[in-house]
């Protein structure tokens, strides 16, 4: 799937998990209801917008760190930043084994990319471009912002079924015009998976993004799909031992997964399958310049 491709399908997922929201809310509490949802909707975002770069730095025990001790890191970027013309982001260092690497920041002006010690051990110098290439993707495409309107709106609808489940155990639904038990079972038992799996498909459709994206930025996505690889066997040989699912979603490969139904409720595709496609990208831009496209208005 290209790049239009992988910003229309975001699209519709968004729109499905809001009308999800819509629903739910006018179930739960009518007009009033959705309005005091929609409110707290705004807080919640206002309040990631703010301070979710730190939080995530903070959870993962990232430093920040000068030229002189990522000397190559530094220059990676500084290359990648001005080819695809962005601000140079601030740096950090994840004082684990566990090789991986994220971008955080609410956008370009205010990103960070963090790197763990243990992707410096595992990744050639062009495998750790690639990965960079990757992040900085994710930096333009404001990604942070995306996931984090799409985990506020998930948030509030597995709110929404646990006020009205709650209210039915309780007795203190009293709304007359409810037709039957029937929706409200739907609610309390449907409602919050369908969110989480809409959830899940954006967070994928936004990897697979970065993947294109990143990869023409650098001109060399074998490198990248050697650097997944290398991540995901890196990753299961070394637990990452910080943070834990919330923050699952930042980094380029998941470093919680294991097995198949963990498989199955991954924030990332399976890395055989961005392999698969990395190398399919690889084929179609050989012989081109590898220029970073035109920022696309839907990003």
């Amino acid at each position: 799937m290209g790049s239009s491709g992988n910003y229309a399908r975001t699209a519709a997922l968004m729109a499905a998990l809001i009308a999800l929201l819509v629903w739910v809310g006018s179930r739960v509490g009518g007009p009033q209801g959705m309005l005091l949802f929609g409110v707290l909707g705004l807080v919640f975002n206002f309040g990631a917008y703010w301070f979710s770069d730190r939080i995530a730095l903070a959870v993962n025990r990232a430093q920040p760190v000068p030229r002189e001790q990522l000397p190559e890191v530094y220059e990676i970027v500084e290359e990648l930043t001005g080819r695809a013309g962005l601000p140079m982001p601030r740096v950090y260092l994840v004082p684990s084994a566990s090789p991986n690497a994220f971008a955080t920041g609410r956008n370009p002006e205010h990103a960070a990319v963090a790197v763990t010690q243990g992707i410096l051990e595992v990744l050639d110098r062009r495998q750790l471009r690639a990965v960079l290439g990757h992040e900085l993707a994710h930096v333009r495409n404001r990604d942070t912002l995306i996931s984090m309107i799409v985990a506020a709106v998930a948030g509030l609808i597995s709110a929404a079924a646990s006020i009205l489940r709650w209210g039915l155990i309780f007795g203190t639904n009293s709304r007359e015009d409810r037709r039957s038990s029937a929706g409200d079972l739907a609610i309390i038992l449907i409602a919050p998976i369908v969110a989480l799996v809409l959830q899940l498909a954006i967070s994928r459709t936004r990897e697979y993004a970065a993947d294109t994206k990143g990869s023409v930025l650098t001109d060399d996505p074998e490198a990248l799909a050697d650097a997944l690889e290398r991540i995901s066997a890196g990753a299961r040989a070394r637990p990452y031992p910080f943070a834990g699912p919330a923050t699952a979603h930042l980094f380029i490969v998941n470093p919680f997964t294991a097995g198949a139904l963990a498989s199955l409720l991954s924030t990332h595709p399976p890395v055989e399958e961005r392999v698969r496609r990395l190398l399919e990208l690889a084929a179609h831009l050989h012989g081109r310049t590898g220029e970073f496209p035109a920022h696309d208005s839907t990003s």
